[in-house]
């Protein structure tokens, strides 16, 4: 009798605790009833959204697949409008290097010579000055100075081409001709670079002009590279009695290493399709040499100044090819700045985000 009836002032006990809780759950339900319904009907009304969800997976991938239709799009073009002068040159059209439209004889090498030797060497000229521009910028420069450099920096590159173009013409050209070209004849003539008549146009002057147009592009994005790398990597390389320069170099410069990469082959793009500043400085002569200070031409440059001067179908068709030409190069300078990049990558850890 007394086992049995222990468990009873227990149980007891408990059911006071546990008819509060229930009228406390009740009352909260009853609180906020309404609102709970008001949602359940608003999402039966509204629908799984399935149909939504579908439609914006369909939409974003038709938007990443339309990239691939147009490449594919303007290659099929320039292939087909190049027919002509393809069937009649055939693949040594870019290893070919006459240009003679009165006889019909054409021939891309020129043309590519000039575009890749302005181009390398306007990266030449204006990557160490871009590296010490974002160096100076993020790492040197007084708080007071930083947004006015910084401007500056940037308005290089709201400059349209044509004022580049004619700045070329009427400061750098004479500049070229009377003093610069000079003092490099008689201090390096001897490399065969500098020699030959000097008339102010030619490749290293649409180079340098070429290296205006690209320094802020690549100023801007490695010293937005620069600022993302954390403070605790300089700190860490001060701390352990590091100088300045070898805090940059070791702490800024290591880790933006990739970044700075990428904003250097933004910048070679933008110097492979420059058209009006190059065409107005270059010399525009299809020739192959090896004087800095000869004339040349550019892929760009020659569709610009000789397209509306084409009547013949075959004359058309081959400067349709040099835009085949261009787009190709684009395409391998492309693929270049890829393995470059996983060549500086490969060995470093994966970062995430």
């Amino acid at each position: 009798m007394t086992t049995e009836s222990e468990p009873g002032p227990l149980m007891t006990a408990q059911e006071p605790m546990e008819a509060e809780r229930k009228t406390a759950i009740e009352s909260s339900a009853d609180a906020f009833g309404e609102d709970r319904s008001s949602i359940r009907i608003y999402l039966s009304q509204r629908g799984s959204g399935r149909l939504a969800d579908n439609s914006f997976a369909a939409v974003v991938l038709a938007s990443a697949c339309s990239i691939f239709v147009i490449v594919l799009f303007i290659l099929f073009i320039l292939v087909a409008r190049s027919h002509l002068s393809l069937v009649q040159f055939g693949w040594r059209f870019f290893a070919h290097r006459a240009w003679d439209p009165v006889s019909g004889n054409f021939g891309a090498l020129p043309f590519i010579y000039g575009t890749l030797a302005t181009s390398v060497l306007a990266l030449l000229i204006a990557v160490p000055l871009a590296l010490g521009v974002a160096i100076f910028l993020t790492e040197l420069c007084p708080r007071v100075l930083r947004g006015p450099v910084s401007f500056l920096t940037e308005l290089l590159a709201a400059i349209p081409s044509v004022v580049y173009g004619l700045w070329g013409i009427f400061v750098l050209v004479p500049l070229m001709r009377d003093v610069v070209g000079p003092f490099l004849t008689k201090a390096f003539g001897w490399t065969g670079l500098f020699s030959g008549p000097n008339f102010g146009v030619g490749l290293l002057t649409a180079s340098i002009i070429l290296s205006i147009m690209i320094l802020p592009i690549v100023s801007s994005l490695t010293r937005d590279i620069m600022q993302a790398v954390p403070n605790s990597q300089r700190e860490a390389v001060l701390a352990l009695g590091a100088t300045r320069w070898e805090m940059v170099r070791i702490g800024v410069l290591r880790n933006a290493r990739i970044g700075i990469v990428g904003a250097v082959m933004l910048g070679l793009g933008r110097a492979l399709g420059e058209t009006m500043a190059v065409t107005m400085v270059i010399g525009n002569s299809p020739t192959i040499s090896k004087s800095l200070f000869a004339p040349g031409y550019t892929l760009a440059s020659v569709i610009a100044n000789e397209f509306s001067e084409a009547t013949g179908s075959l004359y058309l068709s081959a400067l349709i090819e040099i835009g085949l030409a261009l787009f190709l190069v684009t395409i391998v300078v492309n693929t270049i700045a890829r393995l470059m990049v996983w060549a500086v990558t490969r060995d470093s850890p994966a970062r995430v985000g």
